[in-house]
């Protein structure tokens, strides 16, 4: 789906764009937003706007690394946002590629919600382009980073349940849980920090096509950045403690069950010597009290060998 914004006097619709408003000497700067990208909509961006075919081919691909590149006469940037299925358990994202022209923004993507809200300002805005192409990047691009906090304070609170079912008597099947809380920050580092580098290039004014006044609206976005990605490593800080923190816990736990299996199998190795000597077909010194008292002596001597080997652990603080 292709929508088309151009302004000249004020910001309007319209149903197709005209060739005519990239030429040379054009008072017109547009807008054209392609949503969910067809074979069609890739012949566009090679036959009309003449785009690079490298170009191309990346805002074309499912997902791509953030990146910002400069080719002869356009400016291509890939960013990150919170794709519709993020949530939940899991965090997803869906890049936008963004092909900025003297007079003409071109952004490609599979159905970004932040897209579509700036979509609709413009529908009700008359002055919408009128602050030029790049101020309208940074109103995407500051949509796109604002959708990130209720994605970063959902995984904040699924670690929070996460340490108190690590730390109970509960927590023997968290492995998975972790695991997967894990997975999603670093997810969420794999696009915080490139991007947080992109949006620095930007407010240094590296690029031609951003002036001072919109750099400075840039640098917001970038200090946001900059905390965003500072709060990814805390939380994967977290997790990774977390995660030690209860292997820590099941290693003790283990090692006392090994603690009490070790004292039960030294405390029947003399009992089974015992036993096995005088279970022997031979004949042995009897025990004084006759044939009816040997179990008694054997048995109390068994009993005597275990109370005195616990008295001795104990009294070494083995358990």
């Amino acid at each position: 789906m292709i929508t088309v914004f151009a302004h000249r006097d004020r910001t309007e619709r319209f149903e197709r764009f005209e060739p005519a408003w990239l030429q040379d000497g054009s008072d017109v700067v547009s807008w054209v937003d392609i949503e969910a990208p067809t074979d069609d909509d890739a012949r566009v961006l090679r036959e009309v706007f003449r785009f690079h075919e490298l170009a191309v081919e990346d805002a074309l691909s499912p997902l791509h690394h953030p990146k910002i590149e400069r080719y002869d006469d356009f400016l291509f940037i890939i960013l990150h946002g919170m794709a519709a299925e993020s949530g939940g358990s899991r965090i997803a994202t869906d890049d936008v590629d963004f092909f900025l022209g003297p007079r003409c923004l071109v952004t490609v993507h599979a159905g970004a919600q932040s897209v579509r809200a700036v979509r609709e300002w413009c529908d009700r805005t008359s002055t919408a382009l009128g602050e030029g192409l790049p101020a309208l990047i940074h109103r995407i691009a500051d949509h796109l980073i604002d959708n990130y906090e209720p994605e970063i304070s959902a995984l904040a609170d699924r670690i929070d349940t996460i340490e108190d079912d690590a730390l109970s008597d509960g927590g023997s099947d968290i492995v998975r849980p972790i695991l997967d809380v894990k997975r999603d920050v670093m997810a969420l580092r794999r696009v915080t920090l490139p991007q947080r580098d992109l949006m620095s290039r930007l407010a240094r004014r590296e690029f031609v096509e951003i002036d001072e006044r919109v750099a400075y609206r840039f640098r917001d976005v970038h200090d946001h950045l900059v905390r965003l990605a500072d709060e990814s490593l805390a939380l994967q800080d977290r997790i990774t403690g977390v995660l030690e923190a209860h292997l820590s816990l099941v290693s003790n736990r283990l090692n006392e069950v090994m603690k009490v299996l070790t004292i039960i199998a030294t405390i029947s190795i003399p009992m089974t010597v015992l036993t096995g000597i005088y279970g022997m077909n031979v004949a042995l010194p009897p025990f004084p009290g006759g044939a009816d008292a040997q179990f008694w002596w054997v048995g109390g001597m068994i009993a005597g060998l275990a109370v005195a080997m616990l008295w001795f652990f104990k009294r070494r603080r083995w358990f």
